[in-house]
């Protein structure tokens, strides 16, 4: 097992529901190191070329829409395959079909609104990852 960096964010759903501490807490509890963290509200443009990979998916409008409909929390966290961790401490994409006690159980209310991101693979991490904190900014 390899130690890894992983982006999570608080996606505008989660925020609304005083969720981000719960959230934090969930992850430190699984042996993930918090290394960064702040509030962002992403525009309408910046939520686009966030989630370019998607641009040609049908839910691209859709979500770029709710990623910048309020404020986000943007973390990084660190620890023994966390890119993996992280994934499987959320749950599925889709909160019903989600396992019971992931945070998508608990704090998503449909796909589209599902309370958190997390990067898929060691190339959106490196990808996600500096999109949001710049070396400065994440401490060990």
């Amino acid at each position: 097992m390899a130690v890894e960096r992983t982006l999570v964010i608080v996606k505008p759903d989660a925020v609304k529901k005083n969720a981000i501490g719960d959230i934090v807490r969930i992850l430190q509890e699984n042996d993930l190191k918090l290394l960064a963290i702040k509030m962002v509200h992403l525009s309408k443009e910046q939520a686009k070329k966030f989630y370019i990979v998607h641009k040609d998916r049908p839910f691209y409008d859709e979500l770029t829409d709710f990623m910048s409909s309020g404020p986000c929390v943007p973390m990084v966290f660190e620890g023994e395959d966390a890119i993996a961790r992280v994934r499987e401490i959320i749950g599925a994409t889709d909160p019903a079909k989600a396992a019971e006690g992931t945070i998508r159980k608990k704090y998503g209310t449909d796909v589209g609104r599902n309370a958190v991101h997390a990067s898929d693979s060691h190339e959106s991490a490196a990808y996600e990852i500096p999109f949001f904190f710049n070396a400065l900014e994440i401490h060990e």
